[in-house]
């Protein structure tokens, strides 16, 4: 194993927080292999690179020599984590749930070890809250006993002080005792895999400490906690998600990798490029002074980061080939490099999509309804390089999508939430 100074150099890339580094460098002294844990509840279908920000830190572990336990939420899914909600989330089938669990073990593979049984373990918390039989592991149920154990081992107050709860009850919103229970349950995986170590989201971090608090009064060594950022989306603004349409999925096809990386904000690139990939930090630092002082373009910069991206989730070539088909794409196009942005909000749209006349006044490239009209009757409207010919059309309006009046307006739409 690495030396204690070198692995806490790789462990903490990105991090945001280590509760404590102190106990981590302690854990580390022992020079035995940590048991590293990190969940993801099946919520929707397939990973996305901003699942893989916590999956290349767990990769980091098992470089080191440490073992790490894959955990699918399948139980807690159905319950559904409070984090960061505004209302209760929508109540999963466990069908739905084990849909969506399937896409998660298919493609998992394209980051961690998963063929070395001595740095990885797939784990699903249903063995025990739901007594379902995986890999031939037969969990002991959690039985009511066991319920009644849990519940009286952390009290309502200390629940109630997590943020989300706070701002519910100051707005009067109902808050269910399934949200309640979900840090339990999240905190109680832990004790049942006696992890050393948890890694999460930043909005993680209450259910995390509660699974410190939980194992310590099981009688177990609290775990340090990990905290990692949330990856920022497509859209620059939105934390990466598929219910906000900014995503990257791992699984897309590499031009589809490639091409929503060329259409990232500049400033948002950098972290994509620590969070993402094995750029040595400096290499990094050098990047942004060379944008800063003119001798590096911010589309070099970023096509490397595109490249890099679709090579690691399909192959060189096909890397290469995304790259060279979207180069020749917006050559043909003739779409200029700097395009003016425009934020749409999604409350201007209907299920997706607005009315092509109402959306050229909104963004400015006509100055009425019956103007964008006339333009569009006369063949000087494009969308995405393509004409656009029918002015009563309603459009289903996606994030990065160019629209262009005449030869030289260009509007890049920018979608955020309502």
């Amino acid at each position: 194993m690495e030396d204690i100074k070198k692995q806490l150099e790789i462990i903490k890339r990105g991090a945001v927080e280590i509760i404590s580094e102190h106990a981590l460098v302690e854990k580390l002294k022992r020079g035995k292999p940590l048991t590293i844990k990190a969940g993801f509840d099946p919520t929707a279908p397939d990973i996305h690179l901003g699942h893989t920000v916590l999956l290349r830190k767990l990769r980091h572990f098992q470089d080191l020599g440490h073992k790490v336990i894959f955990l699918i939420g399948d139980a807690t899914a159905l319950v559904g984590d409070p984090s960061g909600q505004t209302v209760a989330r929508k109540v999963l089938s466990l069908d739905e749930v084990n849909k969506n669990a399937k896409t998660y073990e298919d493609q998992v593979e394209k980051i961690l070890n998963v063929k070395d049984r001595n740095v990885f373990e797939r784990r699903h918390n249903s063995e025990w809250f739901l007594q379902m039989v995986r890999g031939g592991k037969e969990e002991k149920p959690f039985n009511f006993p066991q319920f009644i154990d849990l519940a009286q081992k952390y009290t309502v107050a200390r629940l109630l002080e997590r943020d989300d709860f706070q701002k519910r009850l100051k707005e009067n919103k109902p808050i269910s005792f399934l949200e309640l229970f979900y840090p339990l349950m999240q905190g109680y995986d832990s004790v049942r895999l006696k992890a050393d170590v948890e890694i999460g989201g930043t909005d993680q971090k209450f259910n995390m400490l509660v699974g410190r608090d939980l194992q310590q009064a099981y009688g177990d060594e609290p775990q340090v906690v990990i905290t990692m950022p949330l990856l920022v989306g497509t859209d620059g603004v939105q934390k990466m998600s598929k219910s906000y349409g900014n995503y990257i999925g791992i699984n897309e096809p590499a031009s589809e990798i490639y091409g929503k990386t060329m259409s990232i904000p500049d400033d948002v690139m950098f972290l994509y490029y620590e969070l993402l990939t094995d750029v040595p930090l400096d290499e990094i630092e050098a990047m942004k002074k060379g944008i800063k002082d003119g001798t590096v373009h911010p589309k070099e910069a970023k096509s490397r980061l595109g490249i890099m991206l679709a090579e690691m989730y399909h192959s060189k070539e096909e890397a290469g080939k995304a790259r060279d088909n979207f180069e020749r794409l917006f050559k043909e196009k003739e779409i200029p490099e700097e395009i003016e942005e425009f934020t749409l909000a999604k409350s201007d749209l209907k299920e997706g999509k607005i009315w092509i006349a109402k959306l050229l006044s909104l963004i400015g490239l006509a100055a009425s309804n019956s103007e964008a009209r006339r333009l569009i009757t006369q063949g000087g409207l494009k969308i995405d390089g393509k004409k656009f010919a029918d002015p009563e059309a309603e459009i289903a309006v996606s994030d990065g999508m160019v629209i262009q009046s005449g030869k030289r307006n260009f509007i890049k739409l920018r979608l955020k939430a309502a």
